[in-house]
């Protein structure tokens, strides 16, 4: 008897399994909350330098004193980083002349006043982190990645080793504890530090929530479980824009965005289970047992019974001595292959994903609002992707996807200026593809492994994906050598990253495969097929 067998006598898709479907839609809702704050905990608002001495000009206005102070663009706003070194009080006569040929500009000199109207303080406000210290404002989102990445294959390793809701448990819990000594940081090295460790904490989160909720549910419910929780994320996207718009204060806004991560440890304690399907892949028979039962009671199977014999022989050929690791992910070829183009995949879908959503300018609206919107934009694209996955399958909804994501990049870079509107439909339709991205790329690759090295895989893949979005931020630098270089750059990695997604096996109505064999035993040449019947093996499409 298969695994799935088991779930089908127990209800596959019951009170219980929407039960921990809805409960673990809690940290997903949390997610991009911190994954996005960099919008609002980075912000930059209005600044110029600051001027000295104004108690001099007591007969003056402060547009007459910025006027004679600070030189002005060519489209008549005040520079942001320079001042002039002596008054241009000639400028007062008519604001049209130019400064006296003597005079000379100058880097700010005694700091800057920024404008406090939409913050009330950022962390660039806090530390002066503009003009020769933006540098240091962008790589707070960087290093917040680098973490998530550092966790990606932390937490992978351990999710496989010591079961997948302890180790939740523990991204939880020191997602809080790094999550509130960021809120009380008291200089830029301490909120660098503190970020980056969020970021290990909360990969674990981000890595074991979906295969968790998934190894609870039978084949026909995996999609639209995958869906629903991600789903939950675009909520999170909204809420992080009415949370940062209710909170200005950037101290006050870690503390928001983190304390929803104890109310998801209360209910995890209480009501989610250890996956059963890890608890028999792992030779732990009698909990799995106990799980199972409860399972069967709530779906109203009180007549179901299995006994602990029958549990054993649905223990992989695992040995007490043999253990899996990231290595095992390439040692043999068809895992090697799905390995190599699963994460080029993800690396493509994170970069373009997160380049996208870190500039929420082009539509006319506030921060927030633009926030907001961008969480609306992406429930269609989740809804789009539930249909076609189980029509098409996943390997061609992957590719076209992020394909499409990087046209809609590359026609922004042809398309005039002067076309805002033209111009926002497209940004608007490049963001839901990047989304229906990564709503396939989550199920795809829950699917591609075997469950032995299923969070190894997701560990390796996420490592990518967040090694991805780690250079995301970095790539907008690269408009001072050519201004159109960034959106070039998004376009081509997210074209040559779906393209590869062509190169891995359909898994549309395939049974998850439980040990390596399930996919190495089988190997026939030819082109790969795009479906197959229920219930057939993996290997059956890898030929």
């Amino acid at each position: 008897m298969k695994f799935e067998d088991l779930l089908l006598e127990i209800g596959g898709f019951g009170r219980f399994q929407i039960l921990i479907l809805l409960i673990l839609c809690l940290p997903r809702i949390n997610l991009p909350m911190h994954f996005l704050l960099h919008n609002f905990l980075a912000a930059t608002p209005s600044h110029h330098c600051a001027i000295p001495h104004q108690e001099e000009f007591v007969n003056l206005t402060t547009e007459e004193i910025l006027l004679i102070s600070i030189p002005r663009e060519p489209d008549g706003t005040f520079r942001s980083c320079e001042m002039f070194s002596q008054p241009q009080f000639h400028l007062l006569l008519n604001s049209s002349l130019q400064a006296d040929n003597n005079s000379v500009t100058q880097d700010c000199q005694y700091g800057w006043v920024y404008d406090h109207s939409q913050f009330t303080s950022t962390i660039s406000t806090e530390w002066d982190l503009v003009c020769e210290q933006r540098g240091l404002n962008q790589a707070t989102a960087t290093f917040f990645f680098v973490g998530v990445t550092i966790g990606a294959v932390v937490f992978g390793y351990l999710s496989d080793r010591f079961g997948r809701k302890s180790i939740l448990m523990l991204s939880f819990m020191l997602s809080v504890t790094f999550g509130m000594l960021s809120a009380c940081s008291v200089s830029y090295s301490m909120l660098a530090v503190t970020r980056t460790l969020t970021g290990v904490a909360l990969s674990g989160v981000s890595l074991i929530v979906l295969p968790l909720g998934m190894e609870w549910v039978d084949t026909e419910h995996r999609t639209f479980s995958a869906v629903l929780t991600s789903i939950s994320w675009s909520v999170g996207n909204m809420l992080l824009g009415m949370t940062a718009y209710l909170v200005r204060e950037w101290h006050w806004l870690l503390v928001a965005v983190t304390g929803p991560c104890l109310l998801s440890i209360i209910c995890l304690c209480r009501w989610v289970p250890e996956s059963a399907r890890w608890l028999i892949a792992n030779g732990k028979v009698k909990q799995a047992h106990k799980h199972l039962l409860r399972c069967a009671r709530m779906n109203g199977r009180k007549d179901f019974t299995v006994s602990l014999e029958a549990l054993r022989g649905m223990t992989t050929e695992k040995k007490p001595s043999e253990s899996f690791s990231y290595i095992s992910l390439f040692r043999t070829p068809v895992l090697r292959k799905i390995s190599v183009c699963s994460g080029t995949v993800w690396f493509g879908v994170a970069f373009s994903y997160y380049g996208m959503s870190m500039n929420l300018t082009g539509f006319g609206l506030s921060m927030y609002l633009s926030q907001f919107v961008f969480g609306i934009i992406e429930i269609p694209a989740k809804i789009l992707m539930y249909v076609l996955v189980n029509r098409i399958g996943r390997r061609h909804c992957q590719a076209w996807s992020l394909i499409l994501t990087g046209l809609c990049i590359g026609a922004n870079i042809i398309i005039p200026k002067s076309l805002t509107s033209l111009r926002s439909v497209i940004a608007i339709m490049g963001k839901g593809f990047a989304e229906a991205a990564f709503t396939t790329v989550y199920l795809y690759t829950s699917e591609l492994y075997p469950t032995v090295l299923r969070q190894n895989g997701m560990g390796y893949t996420s490592f990518t994906a967040r090694f991805g979005g780690s250079l995301a931020p970095l790539v907008f630098l690269l408009d001072d050598v050519w201004k159109s270089l960034p959106e070039v750059t998004y376009c081509g990695v997210a074209v040559f990253c779906g393209s590869v997604a062509f190169l891995l096996p359909e898994t549309l109505n395939v049974r998850l495969p439980e040990r390596i064999e399930d996919i190495e035993k089988t190997q026939v040449k030819g082109p790969l097929q795009t479906s197959a019947p229920e219930g057939l093996p993996l290997q059956s499409l890898l030929k």
